[in-house]
């Protein structure tokens, strides 16, 4: 009996492997397009668009990637603040996610770049002369590395990484490596929550309840959606050194879906350059820019978009400073919580 058991637990584990699944980008059917509501790549897959702020003569223009498991509405709050400030924001929902065909279903690193590229050329033709940002919020943030570092990359005015999500491989433990290696192969259609994990995305407690409640954010993972943003993360962060753009990242001090060890590798990628500033926030969390404190980074990207070459306004590129040097190894961590800044 406990052959016949164990023969039967085998079996449905191979039938599970057969279910792993990808929608990657399909053949060119015509030209790529920005419609009122939606990008249609040039394979006609619909990427549904949201825009805010001005549509004629904006001071500048930032075309916005949500993090995993989210959609474009992400960054309602901050667009409707820059708006404010005469800067237009579009967002679309990835592939995969949001109100996209196939939700659920892992598209690709390649063809989430890729769509991102499309996206941003189309906006820098219909703004022609105007200053056209790329935002990559947590997994649009490894995506927007990518656009950036391609070998056909868009151009772009800079980069604005918010809470990039580069843990990859390289910078995961053994053990939790070694496990998604086998649920990969064996059950990857099994979903999961990440209920249990215990980890705060934001001190914002409305905005977490409300975003539990809505009905396009999705609340259960496939395992092999889970490998292939693994993936995404690791080749972001290791292309991470290539970026050659104007760069701001963003990092909050009370991070907790990052592991602090893929946090500190990329630090160390991250080019020295005087036009690529790291800011880290003391209140800041992983959803830095819906957090309580949110107008604070939400000011300063608007203001490093509108008058680059100077500092920011809340001084948070010293903290940035220091946290690369915590990084490198040529200070002690404790010097990380220096007294003042944002």
């Amino acid at each position: 009996m406990p052959l016949l058991r164990l023969l039967s637990l085998l079996t449905l584990l191979l039938v599970a492997a057969c279910g792993a699944m990808v929608q990657p980008m399909g053949a060119s059917n015509g030209a790529p397009r920005v419609e009122p509501d939606a990008v249609i790549a040039a394979d006609g897959y619909r990427l549904p668009l949201r825009h805010w702020g001005p549509v004629d003569k904006p001071r500048a223009v930032v075309l916005a990637l949500h993090g995993f498991n989210e959609y474009g509405r992400a960054f309602d709050d901050p667009a409707r603040f820059w708006g404010q400030l005469g800067i237009a924001t579009y967002a679309y929902d990835q592939r995969g996610f949001g109100d996209t065909a196939g939700r659920g279903i892992w598209p690709g690193a390649e063809t989430l770049a890729a769509d991102a590229a499309t996206a941003l050329l189309l906006l820098e033709a219909r703004y022609p002369g105007v200053p056209v940002y790329l935002l990559g919020e947590s997994m649009g943030g490894a995506v927007a590395i990518l656009a950036a570092t391609g070998p056909d990359h868009p151009p772009m005015a800079g980069l604005i990484l918010s809470a990039p999500a580069t843990w990859g491989r390289q910078s995961m433990d053994a053990i939790p490596r070694v496990a998604l290696w086998l649920t990969r192969r064996l059950i990857p259609a099994m979903t999961f929550t990440g209920r249990s994990l215990g980890v705060q995305a934001s001190d914002n407690v409305p905005m977490l309840i409300a975003l539990g409640r809505d009905p396009l954010y999705i609340r259960a993972t496939r395992v092999d959606t889970i490998d292939g943003l693994v993936d995404l993360m690791g080749r972001g962060s290791d292309a991470a050194a290539e970026i050659s753009q104007p760069t701001l990242v963003l990092l909050g001090e009370h991070e907790q879906v990052l592991a602090p060890a893929s946090v500190n590798l990329l630090l160390r990628r991250l080019p020295r350059r005087t036009d690529l500033v790291v800011a880290s926030y003391s209140r800041g969390w992983h959803w830095l820019l819906r957090d309580i404190g949110r107008r604070t980074p939400q000011r300063d990207i608007a203001d490093w978009m509108l008058h680059p070459g100077t500092g920011l306004p809340s001084g948070a590129e010293r903290r940035g400073e220091a946290r690369r040097a915590v990084a490198d190894g040529s200070v002690l961590g404790s010097e990380q919580q220096a007294s003042g800044g944002p």
